[in-house]
């Protein structure tokens, strides 16, 4: 290498190759003033397990990346990468977030991560998936996946918001889901959702928490209560709740898990604080 040659490398600036890639806005639903759902391009060496978080964001004024993780809604086989999120009004990221069109660009984190993965658990028979608000988002990855139904004989996810149109979401995904060729067949007979509201009038008014411990969860779905030896579970949603649910998981004998010591619940740490 010359002199010159030497002189213009050391110059150069140095890629950081963790460093997030920019990808295109292809679609963009609102549900309500508070949630909204966008899907954006999948690089085509973005590998991740169903079920992990990625780091998502836009740039700030300074240049420097503004970036949150994000639960990927979308499964590890769709050639696109859909997300879900809350608008926060003040919020640093979401209340640009929200505003965004197709033919925008977002920043994508190249490291995905997380715990609510099938291979945190233990097999077993019945798979509950817990979540409120916008912690679904990890669930509509799962309940997309073909591993899940081979995995288990009952897959049951909760969703508890305050209002029933923070319900979409959820409801359209799971009733769509026996029309999709992937996994049509396999949902009949095995996927149940359970839907709840804490502050708007609906079929089902109660926190989860309270669905759990008073035996209605159970009750209105025909399944025995809780059983280490069956049941494995995984708990997303606020972290009040995370942690409310993770104690009733405690005091029914199921134990926690993680990546490296599978067991019968896992939660996202992430979100857990």
């Amino acid at each position: 290498m010359t002199a010159n040659a030497s002189a213009a490398a050391a110059a150069a600036p140095k890629v950081n190759p963790n460093a997030p890639t920019e990808e295109t806005v292809l679609s963009v639903e609102h549900y309500t003033d508070r949630l909204f759902r966008f899907r954006i391009t999948r690089p085509q060496s973005f590998r991740f397990r169903t079920g992990e978080f990625v780091m998502i964001g836009l740039p700030r004024e300074d240049g420097k990346p503004l970036l949150r993780a994000y639960s990927i809604a979308s499964p590890a086989w769709d050639e696109e990468l859909e997300f879900y999120s809350i608008k926060v009004p003040d919020g640093p990221l979401t209340s640009r977030l929200q505003s965004i069109q197709p033919g925008d660009k977002v920043l994508l984190g190249k490291k995905p991560t997380g715990t609510l993965v099938l291979d945190a658990l233990t097999p077993g028979k019945r798979l509950y998936m817990f979540s409120t608000g916008t912690g679904f988002a990890p669930f509509a990855s799962l309940v997309r996946d073909p591993d899940t139904y081979e995995r288990y004989d009952e897959v049951i996810v909760t969703h508890t918001c305050r209002d029933v149109d923070e319900l979409t979401y959820s409801r359209n995904l799971v009733n769509d889901l026996v029309n999709d060729p992937l996994v049509g067949e396999m949902v009949e007979g095995k996927l149940r959702l359970y839907t709840s509201t804490t502050r708007e009038t609906s079929d089902c008014m109660s926190r989860i928490t309270t669905l759990i411990e008073s035996g209605k969860l159970f009750a209105d779905l025909g399944v025995p209560k809780l059983d280490p030896t069956t049941d494995r579970a995984m708990i997303c949603g606020s972290m009040e709740m995370i942690q409310d649910v993770k104690a009733l998981m405690i005091a029914n004998g199921l134990t926690e898990g993680s990546n490296a010591a599978p067991a019968e619940f896992v939660i996202e740490k992430a979100f857990a604080g």
